[in-house]
């Protein structure tokens, strides 16, 4: 089967490349626009909010949790699409309320270049992981971690993506995104419908796989239901095709890559939750769908994680070259630079690949809970219009850093804080305790802050 999935990665690379347009200005490289100075349309930016953001994490991780914990599981991932709502919301009101284009405008406005400088951190660690956890998932799809087949193929997706990523930028990220959310659509069709033909669903038994409403899947969709709020303001990817398009071209492609892209992560989850439900003692997911499924199916499982992998890696080197040369001003803004930026921000993705964690879930939480120092922003200065003390941003950016490494170290079983006290054991429960206490201490100290008006 690798022969196969390496040919068809091989396709899917030959399209995007005859697809990428060189770019010759840094308005194309860095701002997606056309050789005419067009904005992308409508249908373009949905299909690249939904390819971006249903990448290939994303694809294992809601068939993982719904193998795991039911139907609850799969639906607390999905309920991170939410984030395409907010999303929309936060960027009407910077771009249209308050006349700002850029994330870091807005933040230097309000909190100066200390706000500035602790945004553009958490952003740079997010691309940095989304290199790392797509680079990942290839690896396991084709070897054993450390195989031969293991290192060749995350080897070779980083060398075929970051190619004809650095020939166009974001306008290639554009083009190629329409080709492969399209190729991506197709497939899970073809898998949903092949899954049901081969095994068959239970749809009462789905329904009914996460029976406990105290169970992890239940807790999980508590802590995306919080996170959900400034989960998308940490994400690059998603922010930056908010600034491209015109207010109503720009909302509605925030409004249906949400349904879009809710339905995509259901249909790829449920397949977990059906390989959940018919587990025998001791197997893995892999091992399960490939005896219920056969090869066939199985391929087409694979081939739809291969191509939202490089979906998402070629977006996610155009936003890194953006956070680097335009919003950090690390170099000039030219086409070089930006390309130079793309090939730094790979090997960083490829270092953590080898000598990272294998957790994929945990960097959503990690970087879901880092991100909630921004929920108080989006609050009371974005939504809002209250300009809090400095102070008031640094209290909630530290209870949310403290939090972030809180879990981690909880999670990765190098700690244990949370449990003496309060008795909560699994992972996902400590999680929510954390979240709760990261959103109260940050609004709190802007609500404080506010209160008595003190200044920066």
């Amino acid at each position: 089967m690798s022969y196969t999935l390496a040919a068809a990665l091989g396709l899917v690379a030959i399209g995007s490349i005859w697809l990428s347009p060189r770019a010759l200005d840094t308005a194309g490289f860095f701002r997606g626009t056309s050789g005419s100075g067009a904005a992308p349309g409508l249908l373009t930016l949905v299909f690249s909010q939904v390819t971006t953001w249903v990448f290939a994490r994303s694809l294992m991780n809601a068939a993982i949790l719904g193998y795991f914990y039911g139907a609850a599981g799969t639906i607390a991932y999905a309920a991170y699409y939410l984030s395409f709502l907010t999303g929309a919301w936060i960027i009407d009101a910077i771009r249209f309320k308050h006349g700002f284009e850029s994330i870091q405008s807005f933040l230097a406005d309000r909190y100066g270049q200390t706000g500035v400088w602790c945004y553009n951190a958490l952003v740079a660690v997010r691309l940095l992981s989304e290199v790392f956890a797509n680079l990942l998932v290839i690896g396991i799809i084709f070897g054993a971690a450390g195989s031969t087949a293991y290192i060749a193929s995350i080897v070779v997706l980083a060398l075929v993506t970051l190619g004809y990523s650095v020939l166009g930028g974001l306008r290639a990220s554009l083009r190629t995104d329409v080709f492969q959310m399209s190729v991506l659509i197709a497939v899970l069709v073809a898998l949903v419908i092949q899954t049901g033909i081969v095994s068959g669903y239970d749809i009462p038994a789905l329904a009914a796989s996460s029976p406990d409403l105290g169970g992890p899947g239940w807790v999980l969709l508590c802590v995306a239901l919080l996170q959900v709020w400034s989960y998308p303001l940490h994400d690059p990817v998603m922010m930056d095709r908010g600034f491209l398009a015109d207010r109503e071209t720009t909302r509605k492609s925030f409004y249906h890559a949400a349904w879009l892209g809710i339905i995509c992560i259901l249909a790829f989850g449920f397949i977990g939750v059906h390989a959940g439900l018919s587990k025998e003692t001791g197997e893995t997911m892999v091992a399960t769908l490939e005896r219920l499924l056969g090869p066939e199916t199985m391929l087409l499982f694979n081939f739809a994680i291969i191509i939202s992998a490089v979906s998402t890696l070629d977006s996610t080197l155009a936003s890194s070259a953006k956070l680097a040369i335009v919003d950090m001003k690390a170099g000039r803004e030219t086409v070089a630079n930006g390309r130079i930026a793309m090939v730094l921000f790979m090997l960083g993705g490829l270092i953590f690949v080898f000598t990272g964690s294998q957790d994929l879930f945990s960097a959503v939480a990690v970087s879901g809970t880092a991100s909630m120092f921004l929920a108080p922003v989006i609050f009371f200065s974005i939504w809002g219009s209250a300009r809090p003390p400095l102070w008031s941003f640094l209290t909630a950016f530290a209870a949310a850093m403290i939090g972030a490494a809180l879990y981690f170290f909880e999670a990765g079983g190098t700690l244990s804080l949370i449990e003496p006290v309060t008795g909560v054991a699994h992972k996902y429960s400590k999680l929510l305790i954390i979240c709760l206490g990261v959103l109260a201490a940050g609004c709190a100290a802007f609500w404080v802050g506010i209160l008595t008006g003190a200044k920066r």
